[in-house]
């Protein structure tokens, strides 16, 4: 793409989303998350400011949300990031995660409604670490059920529910959580990269 360095802000997402100036939208396989040419051929390196992960990395299993991490790195510009929000494994609520082992996780064909990967911060933190990112919690549950939020604002990626005005919560109730982390890309990363 013939786009300055810094301007491209990307939504990721096979649902509904929020419209957003100056974000582009994509569905997950356009650009495939997997394939290093589609990468290659779409974007120009450190041409991309923000990538927005909506749900995304948990239809990938884990090795596969590295690899996809990976071919994203030389895409992003120094501190640039990928905004990534999955379904919290640590979110204590009994009904959440009744409803993700069984509509969610209870398949072997993996559609868009099933995923492969039920991440806690310290597995999606692992993996992002893994690809040479930097990873700032904004949103989790801890081991003990404990919510955890940082403040951002949307203009840094506006994602389904990320605070209390938002529609995860009802009656002051979180009703479908997400964990949300910023994997940033660091400035003069030294880190080598294997993208196979």
């Amino acid at each position: 793409m013939n786009n300055e360095v810094g301007d491209i802000k990307i939504i990721m997402s096979s649902g509904e989303y929020i419209p957003t100036p100056s974000w582009i939208h994509t569905q997950t396989e356009e650009p495939n998350l997997l394939d290093a040419n589609t990468w290659r051929t779409t974007f120009d390196k450190n041409s991309i400011k923000a990538i927005l992960a909506e749900h995304v990395k948990m239809n990938l299993t884990y090795e596969e949300g590295i690899k996809a991490a990976k071919l994203c790195f030389p895409y992003l510009q120094p501190f640039g990031y990928i905004r990534c929000s999955v379904p919290d494994g640590y979110c204590p609520d009994p009904s959440y995660q009744h409803t993700l082992q069984t509509q969610h996780f209870n398949s072997q064909s993996h559609t868009a409604d099933h995923y492969k990967t039920l991440h806690n911060y310290h597995t999606l933190t692992r993996m992002f670490e893994r690809a040479g990112y930097e990873v700032h919690l904004l949103k989790y549950f801890d081991e003990d059920g404990v919510l955890h939020q940082n403040e951002w604002t949307d203009t840094e990626g506006v994602t389904f529910c990320p605070k209390k005005n938002d529609r995860s919560y009802a009656r002051g109730r979180i009703v479908f959580p997400s964990l949300i982390v910023s994997a940033v890309k660091p400035r003069g990363n030294k880190t080598n990269i294997n993208l196979v």
